[in-house]
């Protein structure tokens, strides 16, 4: 699978440490940055560009990594067509890809460790969409409220 990844300093360490696993594992990385540690970069600069990433088809998924996984989640749900949730396990990670078609996962770089982040990215790569009915009749009030701007 083609993943974007991207990460601010907080996540700077634990990306690369994924970006090998990854490869490892045979998955094709974009990586987004950062490429050098840098105290003061800015997490939604590397948010915007995952999320653009996935939202042009360059990328299947997306992983962002920052400090808690928080501003980068709320960045990347943003930009129109990314579905991103914060995951520090592995129920929400298959989950959310299962019943909510997500297609980016957030983590926390000072909240999770690589074993737990390595669980959750083979939980969140490995599943797929279910396109039960009320998976996708949900799905498609969730486009709408997107396309909308409100419910």
């Amino acid at each position: 699978m083609k993943v974007a990844i991207g990460a601010d300093h907080a996540g700077f360490e634990l990306k690369n440490e994924i970006v090998a696993w990854l490869e490892s594992a045979g998955h094709q990385i974009n990586d987004l940055g950062a490429h050098a540690m840098d105290p003061d970069d800015d997490y939604p600069d590397f948010a915007a560009a995952v999320a653009n990433d996935v939202c042009s088809g360059d990328s299947e998924r997306g992983v962002i990594i920052c400090g808690s996984g928080v501003g980068a989640c709320i960045t990347a749900n943003k930009v129109k067509g990314i579905r991103a949730c914060l995951c520090h396990d592995t129920y929400t990670a298959h989950q959310g890809v299962e019943h909510d078609a997500m297609n980016v996962v957030c983590i926390g770089g000072r909240v999770i460790g690589i074993e737990l982040a390595k669980a959750v990215l083979e939980a969140f790569l490995g599943a797929s969409f279910i396109p039960e009915p009320r998976f996708q009749r949900r799905l498609d009030k969730l486009t709408r409220v997107e396309q909308n701007g409100r419910g």
